[in-house]
Order: C-alpha cells, then structure tokens, then sequence
C-alpha cells in the first residue's frame, strides 16, 4: 500500500496562503463534520478541510498535495451513499461548497454552464424559470450538489424516461491530480472528435480529477403530470407488471417500488394521509408526463389496464397538487426511514427491468439463509432495486462477516440475470470489494490503469472503486 505524507505545520500555511485562514479548518468539529456520509455509520477523520472558491486555488492545492505526496480527497454535499467521499487515509478533503455559481442560462442553446456546488434543487428551479427541465433528480435533489451528482453519475425516479446524469452532460472542466485544468469536449450535441473524456469523468467518483464547471444539455419542461399509486397483494406481481407496462407501448416518466415494510418504515417517519389494507404487499408509484393532457389520460387507462391484469387490487389517482407532493415525499424519505430505524447497509442493485422479479425473489431467499431482513425499494422502470439489509437483532459476528457472504451472492445474481452491482450510487468504499464480480483481471486492470495515467502519484481519492 502507498505511504502518504502527514499535513504538517509548513502544509498547512501553505493552504491558508492558497485559500486564506477562514478557509482551512482543522478544528475537531469542522473536521468531524467531513468524516462522513449518508453511508451507513463510516468516519475516517481527516487532517484538514480546505474550501477554495476558484479553480485557480484548487490547481494550486492540487498541486501543493501531488508534491508533498498528501492524499486529497474531493467533497460535495456529502449525501454519497457508496462512501467515495470518505478520507480513509486522512490528508485534506476539499470541499466545493464555495463554487456555488449558476454561470450561464443559454435558453436559445438549451444548455446551461454551472459550477459543482451548485445543490441539484436550486438548478432544477432556475432553468424551470425559463420554461426548461433538467430531469435527473435524486433522492436528495434538495441537498446534493451537481457535481457530486456528476461523480456518481446519479439517477433517480425521472430516469426511466429521460435518462440519468451522464445523458445532460456535455462538457466538463476538471483539475487533474497533477494541477491542470482542462475542457473534456466541447459544448455540442455531437462529438465524434478523439476519446470521449467526458464522459469518462462522468462516474469516476472524484479518483480522475476535480470538477470545476459543467455544461449541461437542457431540454423542454412538459406542462403536464399525473401521478398514480398502485397496490398489489404480491411484491412479485407489482415486478412483473413493471416490464408489461413497456411492452404495452408507454414509457411512464416514472415507476417506483414500495415494498410493504418499506411503506410501514416511511409511515412512522413522514405524515401522509395513506391507509394500506392489511393484504397489500408492496406499491408501485407511477408517473407520466408531456404536453397532450388527452393523450397523458389514455396513458394512464392503458396503464390501469396492466395493472389489473396483473392483480392490481385498485388504482388510486393523486388528484390535486398536494396528494402527488405527498406520494413524492413519502417515496424520497424511504432511505431516511429505514436508517432511522436500524443499522442497515445499502446495495444499489441493478437487472434488464424483466428480471425484476426474479431477484426481488432471489434476495429474499438469500436473507434467509443468510438470517438477515432486507427492505427492498427502488426505481422499478429501470430494473434498480435499492435493497436496504438491516441490522435490527443480529448479532455483530453476524453482520461483519455473514451478511457480506450474503451481499456477495445478491451481486453474483445481479451479473447472472445480466444486470450489474451499482445502478446509480458508485463503488466508492464498500462496494469496491466486490468489483471481481462484475468485471475480469483484464477490465480492472485496464481500469486500474486509466487510474495512473491520470494520477502516477495517486493522491486523488485513493482507497475507492478498486480492492
């Protein structure tokens, strides 16, 4: 393992020269602050936090850090769920909080240039203003930053219609661990000039480079929503029916899963007005959007239709504005329901959406010959099953060093069923040990080797992605 240098005195004048005294912390609260995540309960305290407000001071940190061989390690909002903004070994972590600036608005282009700090919500606003839409939207769309959102390439429930994040990027500034700063394409629509660097960025969760400006591809705001919540007494007839609503020819704007502990957790977190029949086993939430409010009604007949064939027990439509604000709500706070009742860790799990059923079924199984519960939720419309194992009575023996057994056959079932061990949260820290399921010696070292041409000194977010 690389030995890196500890922050010493003369490092850290050399930062307060950089960035100014009020921007370099190193008092116990500060950095306990930046210890952690949303990933389960890891800390890894680092030596320094350091917040620049220009590109050019995070060229000099950056610099400054690849020289005295100090690890860096680059930090949004912190709402990460993989742990790839942790500083597993110390050094400085560099937080964008100070790169906050929506730069440009350019509606004749739809595109809009921004800096990573800038929170997902604020974004989403401003270009609805204009009558635009940037569609990616996270759980915590009102708390994490786009850059951030870049790094992971996130997703969230808009994706099943409109992509996730890598789809509205178009071009990106980044520091490189050695200090440059360059452009990775070009502000258009259609780049077929040289290696595609933008998109390699996109995903590669801080250990490429830092970003310091996005160019996002913006699209035109739909006028209309509907919004219904479908109950099922069978959580694997609720998967079944996700696929036959896009094989009957409608692509809903979105489609949720909710198993029934799920909607219990969230029930006694949030105040909905929502009673569930004692029979109901889990939820699907559907939406769909556009322009034509006649043609969004027939949509949504077509889709009750296969749902009933799917023994759907009623349909319920969200008639006002509030009810659809609710349902929203309720389906966002599942995650924070779930982690205020227990322990629990997090698999992002992801399968061709058909196959839905047949590993809801299979982590089930699992669990229990594993002995632990799983609350299962997620973006069913693209197969991304958000599996929540919770701690709840087991013993510490038993969550160290059974459930990881048991995560290690919910992944090698994913890549059986074709799908893959992260939809949308990243490898980061915890997943990084089960890489070898996804991908051959031969992939990871082409991959650990993109890795050092872009950091030989490898000081840029070590420790993620890779065991």
């Amino acid at each position: 393992m690389k030995q890196y240098n500890k922050v010493d005195e003369s490092f850290l004048q050399s930062l307060v020269g950089i960035c100014g005294k009020d921007f370099v912390h190193i008092n116990s609260d500060v950095l306990a602050d930046h210890s952690h995540d949303y990933t389960e309960d890891l800390r890894f305290i680092p030596e320094v936090v350091v917040a620049p407000e220009n590109e050019g001071q995070i060229c000099e940190i950056v610099r400054l850090c690849n020289d005295r061989s100090v690890p860096i390690t680059p930090r949004g909002a912190g709402t990460g769920l993989s742990g790839g903004a942790l500083p597993i070994y110390g050094g400085v972590v560099l937080s964008t909080r100070r790169l906050n600036r929506i730069l440009d608005i350019d509606v004749r282009n739809l595109q809009a240039t921004v800096e990573p700090g800038v929170i997902n919500q604020v974004f989403k606003d401003a270009v609805a203003e204009v009558g635009l839409f940037y569609p990616p939207d996270p759980a915590s769309r009102g708390s994490c930053f786009l850059g951030g959102n870049l790094a992971e390439c996130a997703g969230g429930p808009a994706a099943v219609k409109y992509g996730v994040t890598k789809d509205y990027v178009l071009n990106v500034r980044v520091v490189l661990p050695t200090g440059e700063a360059i452009w990775t394409g070009a502000n258009v629509l259609k780049n077929s000039t040289g290696y595609n660097l933008t998109q390699l960025i996109v995903g590669s969760e801080g250990t490429l480079g830092i970003i310091t400006k996005i160019v996002f591809k913006l699209i035109p705001r739909p006028a209309h929503d509907l919004l219904m919540l479908v109950p099922f007494r069978s959580a694997e007839k609720a998967c079944e029916a996700v696929s036959a609503v896009f094989r009957s020819g409608i692509t809903p704007s979105a489609m949720e899963f909710m198993e029934r502990d799920a909607i219990d957790f969230v029930l006694k977190y949030v105040d909905v007005a929502l009673s569930v029949a004692d029979d109901v086993k889990a939820h699907l939430l559907i939406a769909v959007d556009g322009n034509d409010l006649d043609g969004l009604f027939k949509d949504c007949e077509r889709i009750t239709e296969v749902m009933e064939s799917h023994d759907a027990i009623e349909v319920l439509f969200a008639d006002t504005d509030k009810q659809k604000s609710d349902l929203w709500r309720m389906r966002r706070a599942v995650g924070e329901a779930v982690k205020s009742h227990s322990i629990y860790k997090e698999e992002d799990t992801v399968v061709p959406r058909a196959e839905l059923p047949a590993l809801l079924s299979g982590v089930k199984e699992i669990g229990r010959r594993y002995g632990f519960k799983s609350v299962c939720y997620g973006h069913a419309g693209d197969g991304n099953l958000h599996v929540n194992i919770i701690k709840d009575n087991l013993s510490d023996t038993d969550w160290d060093q059974k459930v990881p057994l048991g995560i290690r056959e919910i992944f090698q079932l994913c890549v059986k069923l074709g799908g893959t061990i992260s939809g949308e949260h990243g490898i980061g820290l915890v997943q990084k040990n089960y890489m070898d399921i996804a991908f051959n010696q031969v992939q990871l070292d082409l991959q650990k080797g993109i890795k050092r041409l872009f950091d030989p000194n490898m000081i840029l977010n070590p420790g993620k992605m890779f065991p």
